[in-house]
């Protein structure tokens, strides 16, 4: 019994110390999570683990800020559990490069009928089900655009489909249940176009494992040239949805705005009355038109929208032409021609202006509680609009131009700061004295007045250059 106090003492340490293990284990398994995420979808480099254990690391911090954006997560550079949360869900292995981005260079079949192969089966579910499933998914995208698909039973086709666990020849291994899902390549010959399923998985066509419908039809988008979206309701979201309401299942407009951008709508059926097309309206803005001004210029999650009247150009830096849409198509509840808009990135939000009133849009929802009158911002009720804004990133302030005025709004605060209204002219020599639009890129502030645009930099405070308005356009 002599021994009995030490024994104690030594299952005191024992049991004391799992608790600080599990921890210490969980606390790497946490910073491998990480590492490799960060690795596989945001392109961190491979050099950099001893950063990853310094979480507070430049290189590291700015991939989890860069993950949290896209992802439309809170942009804190931190691991905080919103962040780990996602990280830990099913997701698509394909990287995360973009909005509703096609892969670099814009990669598109060169022909509208496409064929498809499914190689092999998972046990899962019987043959015809997985048959009738990948039908059903490829129709998704047919009902949207000129393409057909049709089914050969052997030799090579267009996209071949195959489901495999672990190691399966692309360099690219399944990891087991959970986790990546499934891949898919880009259009092009050889294992391009290709669709690969993780037989470790659950394929189901309910929700009680993982949906196979839904899973395919995102997977065959990146077959057609479609890179992730930075939109959680759209398909090509990368994350899996474990909950979709599969009776009414249909595309967000992202999806179909970016696959049109690739093959364009569908052609019209000879039952279909013929309607007159946007582009033949005498109010469509050309892109090219010397003469070109625009209402309202913003960014958005790493691109540049151009507003004017009903319409809206969406430029991509990674891509040459833009994109050109009804602004309805996106918004339905926001107002044409309107008169300023600003993005607010470390919020994820854009605001819109229009007269006496403004609008808060997060992605492609309007936020509830909007529109509210600008005055709450701060203007005196002279003010009846706003000519065009623009969020500082450095100084975390907003300036609203107004005639030949400038205001300055404390984000942080949510209010104006005092000593203002000031003269446009006093702190940004040569622009003015009026500005229809104003954005920031590289550093650099870009004032829109008619059909001229003005590159200002607001640290040596002059213009740097005076440019068409539409010259991002490549025109």
């Amino acid at each position: 019994m002599k021994n009995l106090p030490v024994l104690l003492l030594l299952s005191l340490a024992v049991c004391s110390a799992h608790p600080l293990n599990r921890a210490a284990r969980e606390e790497e398994d946490s910073m491998d999570l990480v590492q490799h995420y960060l690795e596989n979808y945001y392109n961190l480099a491979k050099d950099t683990t001893q950063f990853v254990r310094r979480k507070d690391s430049s290189p590291v911090v700015k991939k989890i800020q860069e993950m949290q954006k896209f992802l439309g997560l809170k942009v804190t550079g931190k691991l905080d559990s919103d962040t780990l949360e996602v990280m830990r869900k099913p997701r698509c292995g394909v990287p995360d490069i973009g909005e509703f981005r096609t892969f670099p260079g814009m990669p598109k079949w060169r022909k509208t009928h496409l064929t498809y192969r499914i190689v092999n089966y998972t046990l899962d579910l019987p043959r015809d089900a997985v048959d009738s499933t990948i039908e059903k998914a490829l129709k998704v995208w047919e009902e949207v655009t000129p393409l057909t698909f049709s089914r050969i039973y052997e030799g090579e086709a267009d996209i071949m489909i195959t489901f495999a666990v672990r190691k399966h020849g692309d360099f690219f291994d399944f990891d087991g249940p959970g986790k990546v899902l499934a891949h898919a390549y880009p259009p092009g010959p050889g294992i391009n176009g290709d669709a690969h399923f993780d037989d470790d998985e659950q394929w189901t066509k309910d929700t009680s494992g993982t949906n196979l419908f839904i899973v395919a039809a995102h997977e065959f988008g990146h077959s057609l040239g479609l890179g992730h979206s930075t939109y959680p309701e759209a398909l090509m979201y990368s994350v899996y949805n474990s909950s979709p309401d599969l009776a009414r299942f249909r595309l967000s407009q992202d999806d179909v705005t970016g696959i049109q951008s690739l093959y364009g709508p569908p052609p019209a059926s000879p039952d279909d009355p013929v309607k007159p097309t946007e582009s033949a309206s005498p109010q469509t803005p050309a892109m090219c038109d010397p003469t070109l001004s625009f209402d309202a210029v913003t960014t958005l999650r790493g691109e540049i929208l151009f507003f004017k009247d009903r319409h809206f150009w969406r430029k991509s830096l990674r891509t040459l032409e833009p994109g050109f849409y009804l602004i309805s198509s996106f918004w339905p509840s926001l107002p044409s021609g309107m008169d300023a808009a600003y993005e607010v990135t470390s919020r994820d939000i854009i605001f819109i202006f229009k007269g006496k009133q403004f609008w808060a849009v997060r992605g492609s929802e309007v936020q509830a509680g909007y529109p509210r009158g600008i005055h709450i911002l701060g203007f005196p009720p002279s003010v009846k609009k706003i000519d065009a804004a623009i969020f500082d990133k450095q100084k975390k302030k907003t300036y609203f131009f107004v005639e030949d005025k400038y205001w300055r709004f404390d984000e942080k605060k949510q209010s104006m700061d005092p000593g203002f209204p000031r003269q446009i002219v006093e702190d940004f020599p040569g622009v003015g004295p009026k500005v229809d639009a104003v954005f920031e890129a590289f550093g650099f502030f870009y004032f829109f007045s008619g059909s001229s645009q003005l590159e200002f930099d607001p640290n040596a405070k002059k213009v740097t250059r005076i440019l068409k308005s539409n010259s991002w356009f490549h025109c």
